[in-house]
């Protein structure tokens, strides 16, 4: 009974390790896996999956919906963070700066702010820091549900999406601005 039992949990193990290609499943929809561990993943051509739709109400005004298929077209930076998070709180001038480098390029930074104690700390950290990319507020983690397989508790993490809303890189570390640029320098000329 017991070799039958290992017998099955190895062959469960080797089906889940068989979900597709390096790191993303062979759907149409993207899953997130970190072979190995990785902490940077970058997905080429037919291994690209769309992204599901990542929504919820503006840090800054909570009065409007902000919708990761708004910027379809152009190549998005999608950075999970909060204000509390030390690595996040070095990333966002960063980040910042990309969305100063790059916008006139037809790229845009979106923010993801999760677990806040409330709103109005995550509004006072990016008016201090004068942060003008937007970014959803979800302090629950709600938008990440979108996520499939993102280990909700890594943060920050930054999802490089292309123009046709797929994941191009996947990065669940802290991120200088000289670290995107390669990846958004290709995804620009895409």
């Amino acid at each position: 009974m017991r070799a039958l039992a290992l017998g099955l949990a190895a062959l469960l193990a080797l089906a889940g390790c068989s979900t597709g290609k390096d790191a993303v499943s062979s759907g149409s929809e993207f899953v997130f896996v970190s072979p190995n561990g990785k902490t940077e993943i970058r997905y080429d051509g037919d291994d690209r999956k769309v992204l599901p739709e990542v929504s919820g109400p503006d840090l800054m005004d909570e009065s409007k919906q902000l919708k990761l298929s708004d910027y379809r077209g152009k190549v998005v930076v999608l950075n999970v963070w909060g204000q509390w998070c030390g690595p996040c709180r070095a990333e966002a001038p960063e980040l910042q700066r990309l969305q100063d480098t790059y916008a006139d390029k037809g790229v845009q930074v979106l923010g993801i702010d999760v677990r806040e104690p409330g709103r109005s700390e995550a509004q006072d950290f990016v008016r201090d820091r004068k942060i003008t990319y937007p970014s959803i507020f979800d302090q629950g983690g709600r938008s990440l549900l979108a996520l499939k397989g993102y280990p909700r508790a890594v943060v920050p993490a930054t999802f490089v999406i292309d123009k046709q809303g797929r994941v191009a890189a996947a990065y669940m570390r802290e991120l200088l601005a000289t670290d995107l640029n390669p990846v958004l320098d290709e995804l620009i000329k895409e």
